[in-house]
């Protein structure tokens, strides 16, 4: 029961809260109540073996026993870091808000702790159904919170965020169902296990664009690239996150992008193999593109949280390259580069909303000699700016360190065009460091440096464990990496007729609901 514990606990957590009528105890409460479900989340260590490949801590159940629907839950080494950043950076989130949300907070915490709940879901959940539920029901509290207390084009920022990723989910709703259909034809019985899905053998012929699997493979990725988001599908990005409040931006780089570069790595390429492999070139090149045009359209940003969002564009770009590279070093660089974009570009936009606090701007070029204002300000930006540019040492550079590699051993050109991205990114970001902390004290610095502009100790717990992830991933990499390799290299090494165990459970697991509901038939004869 704890897949299960750590998916629903928030959402009992958010009902506990509404609850709640004196407001001053709302704050304190969800943290503790974040910080609870971290703390159990670590469990998830004690129970998870690294050696092996398959599914663990399984929970399945019958839920919709005459279409093969089930409740069924189960973690991986590929899902096993996602759910911790998502538990991590939830309790950071919820403090680094603290002054940031004034109106209707508790509104806002029940948001929160809700999202957390269909973010933890759409990484557990292997029946499609379900993951469909959970992946679509996360729109909801990130629509609230863009749309409650968000800036003046938040209504907007966050239809069009909500149109776009819905309009990209229902092509896959009509994948997964045809792939019930084929389950049926297939296996005997109707299914929405992913367990299932990956056994069934679907058509392809290449170069037919309507072959069954081509279609199905962009059924699922487009739903999945407009969530990266990948370019040209990026443009409901930078919209949402500069109208986003704080916590909105963090939760939406640090976990809710990573749900689309999950599904492709979960859904299109295990599941449609030779029409990923024939169709690999697309997304290797949106990969580039996206990594090149993300950093040049930053480069010229005039608002600080804009170009984190376009930077965000460009290392989400990094993440596809790398998973299409189709061996061990590009998947575990990709799956580390979530990881690692969700802890840098997460605590960027925490130190923009901590200045914006003070100074009510993002202009750029209204900064300038912040570092004599704000030092400690200054130093913390500082080692999430060298995060963020990959500099060795930090996380950033294990995972575009693996990602280049893996690409340059199965596609040199794109990797040889990708290394341009590394470049790039390393001058917007110093140029943006430069005018805003470095030079003649710009008029914001000067009106506002009487009231205190630097950083205070609440600001410094909330960066401090994302300081300290930084170095520590970048120094030890392998306690990462390692409970990942099985996982990754079964995927690999399988890809083409890849099938996924479930450990503990008996052989033919996969028809489990569908025994379960004729066991009950029997039963009740």
């Amino acid at each position: 029961m704890l897949l299960t514990t750590l998916v629903f606990l928030p959402l009992f957590m958010a009902g506990v809260l509404l609850l709640v009528p004196n407001e001053k105890v709302l704050k304190p409460m969800a943290l503790g109540f974040a910080l609870v479900e971290f703390v159990l989340s670590l469990a998830l260590f004690l129970r998870f073996d690294p050696g092996l490949a398959g599914l663990q801590l399984v929970e399945r159940s019958a839920w919709i026993r005459s279409a093969g629907i089930g409740y069924f839950l189960g973690i991986d080494g590929i899902s096993l870091w996602l759910v911790l950043l998502t538990t991590f950076l939830t309790p950071i989130t919820i403090l680094g808000a603290w002054s940031a949300i004034t109106k209707k907070v508790k509104a806002f915490l029940i948001a929160m702790l809700v999202l957390e709940t269909t973010m933890l879901g759409t990484f557990v959940a292997m029946d499609a159904i379900l993951f469909y539920t959970f992946f679509e029901a996360s729109l909801l509290p990130m629509y609230f919170i863009i749309g409650i207390w968000g800036g003046e084009r938040r209504i907007y920022a966050t239809l069009k965020f909500f149109i776009y990723t819905m309009v990209g989910s229902l092509f896959m709703l009509l994948g997964i169902i045809a792939l019930m259909f084929y389950a049926q034809d297939q296996l005997g019985y109707m299914s929405a296990s992913l367990v299932d899905f990956y056994k069934l053998q679907i058509p392809f012929v290449a170069g037919e664009f309507l072959s069954t699997q081509t279609l199905l493979f962009f059924a699922f990725s487009l739903a999945f690239a407009i969530k990266v988001p990948v370019f040209p599908f990026h443009t409901w990005l930078p919209d949402a996150h500069v109208e986003a409040p704080t916590p909105g931006s963090v939760i939406l780089a640090g976990v809710m992008l990573k749900m689309g570069t999950y599904g492709l790595l979960r859904f299109s390429i295990p599941m449609f193999p030779e029409a990923a492999s024939y169709f690999a070139w697309i997304f290797l090149l949106i990969g580039v593109v996206g990594i090149i045009y993300g950093a040049l359209v930053a480069m010229v940003q005039p608002d600080i949280k804009k170009l984190v969002a376009y930077s965000s564009v460009s290392h989400m770009g990094y993440v596809v390259l790398g998973l299409f590279a189709f061996n061990a070093y590009g998947i575990s660089g990709g799956l580390y580069q979530m990881l690692n974009h969700g802890i840098s570009t997460g605590a960027l936009f925490l130190l923009v909303g901590m200045i914006y606090e003070r100074t009510h701007s993002r202009e750029i070029a209204r900064y300038g000699g912040l570092a004599s204002a704000a030092p400690i300000f200054t130093i913390l930006f500082m080692i999430i700016t060298l995060s963020s540019i990959a500099v060795p040492m930090t996380n950033g550079f294990v995972g575009e360190f693996f990602i280049l590699l893996g690409t340059f051993m199965s596609a040199k050109g794109y990797a040889l065009f990708a290394v341009t991205g590394v470049v790039l990114g390393a001058a917007y970001m110093l140029w943006m460091v430069k005018r805003v902390f470095f030079g003649e004290k710009g008029e914001l610095v000067k009106k506002y440096e009487s009231h205190g502009l630097d950083v205070n100790w609440r600001e410094i717990l909330v960066m401090a464990p994302l300081v300290v992830l930084v170095f520590w991933m970048g120094l030890f990499p392998n306690q990462f990496l390692r409970w990942s390799k099985a996982s990754i290299d079964h995927l690999v090494e399988n890809r083409l007729t890849y099938e996924l165990p479930v450990v503990g459970v008996p052989s033919n697991p996969s028809s489990y609901v569908v025994q379960r509901a004729a066991s009950a038939s029997k039963a009740g004869e």
